[in-house]
């Protein structure tokens, strides 16, 4: 369980590297800060999931590909709401500068977190059964 903890804490690193550098790609090409969270967040969903179905959760499922990236991404709206909120608040609340964007993306990784975890190992990936 703590080897799982870690490397959901690393994929989680991974995906607030995509989801930042998304969100300022989005902002250079004109979206608003909550428009280009939401393709950030999808982008970084994708990422984290990568990495989770190969390392984390390595025993995987047995769902499709397909299957399986359409049931994450719908398990890691739970945390994303939190996330969102808690980004947005940033947003609205603190100090307008250059590195608000990740500092809000920051605040709001951290707020989801366990809720991804726990969907990610419950529901997800959770272990094949064996017959």
């Amino acid at each position: 369980m703590k080897r799982e903890i870690l490397r959901f804490a690393i994929a989680g690193l991974i995906g607030l590297i995509v989801d930042a550098g998304v969100l300022y790609g989005m902002l250079a090409l004109g979206a608003g800060y909550f428009i280009g969270r939401a393709v950030s967040f999808v982008a970084a969903v994708w990422a984290t999931w990568q990495f989770n179905r190969r390392f984390t959760f390595a025993k995987g499922t047995s769902k499709s590909p397909w299957i399986e990236w359409w049931t994450y991404l719908l398990a890691m709206l739970g945390g994303g709401i939190i996330n969102y909120a808690a980004y947005s608040t940033a947003i609205l609340l603190l100090p307008k500068h250059a590195l608000l964007p990740l500092i809000a993306v920051g605040i709001g990784s951290m707020a989801g977190m366990t809720v991804n975890f726990v969907s990610a190992k419950l529901w997800v990936f959770k272990p094949r059964s064996e017959s």
